[in-house]
């Protein structure tokens, strides 16, 4: 409820900024009339995310396992390519910190139970983004693709597992990504609040080295999902 109360301010607070530069307002004065006409333009955006894991069990769990979400951010650069008055192909390379917190049922001591899953993303999204037309000052717009995922902070080439309070998952992973967001033209810059669901594709597990192991054993697959906030500046 906080993340969504936080989430709904901002919003609130870009509409009211707008709002007081004419943006919604029923005859605007038209701002970067000719900004979309460009064949390449770059950006900057900023933001914040939330992380979760989507797990798959091969039986029915003995330790099931809770996942505990936390608010990380984002900051990346935006390039795009123009390909129609109304699509657009673009490029958003971004680092995206966040931590998940994993409570695993059936242990009685705490250093077993808890792992804190910390990870350093950099995302290597392509995206096509679908607009609509322009009303005035702001246009909306859909956008999707997928991305490839490096995680700096996999622990991928550790030999130490769970028996060593050691939380491991490979470095490289593939998602999807769907989102929509709003253009809105300022007198000096194009403004874009977006919020975007990332999807992981394939299973992101590194097993311990124990095939039984509590913590990996009983697990088909793990998969990231996730949600991005992004606030982009062009």
């Amino acid at each position: 409820m906080k993340k969504l109360l936080y989430i709904i301010l901002l919003l609130l607070s870009i509409t009211t900024y707008s709002q007081s530069k004419g943006i919604f307002s029923k005859n605007p004065i038209l701002n970067l009339e000719n900004f979309d006409k460009q064949r390449v333009h770059w950006g900057y955006f900023l933001g914040f995310n939330i992380y979760d894991f989507k797990i798959d069990y091969l039986d029915t769990p003995d330790v099931d396992i809770a996942v505990k979400r936390n608010t990380g951010f984002n900051v990346g650069l935006v390039g795009n390519l123009r390909l129609h008055e109304h699509i657009d192909l673009r490029f958003e390379p971004g680092l995206y910190y966040s931590q998940r917190n994993l409570t695993y049922s059936g242990f009685t001591k705490k250093l077993d139970a808890e792992r804190e899953v910390r990870s350093t993303y950099i995302d290597f999204p392509l995206l096509v983004k679908f607009s609509s037309v322009r009303t005035g000052n702001i246009r909306p717009y859909l956008v999707g693709g997928v991305s490839a995922t490096l995680n700096l902070a996999s622990n991928s080439k550790s030999l130490d597992d769970n028996y060593q309070q050691r939380f491991r998952v490979k470095p490289w992973t593939q998602n999807y990504q769907i989102g929509f967001g709003i253009d809105l033209y300022l007198e000096y810059f194009k403004f874009s609040p977006s919020i975007r669901g990332v999807f992981g594709l394939n299973d992101e597990l590194i097993r311990d080295n124990n095939p039984n192991s509590p913590w990996t054993g009983n697990i088909k697959s793990m998969q990231s999902r996730g949600i991005f906030v992004n606030f982009t500046f062009h």
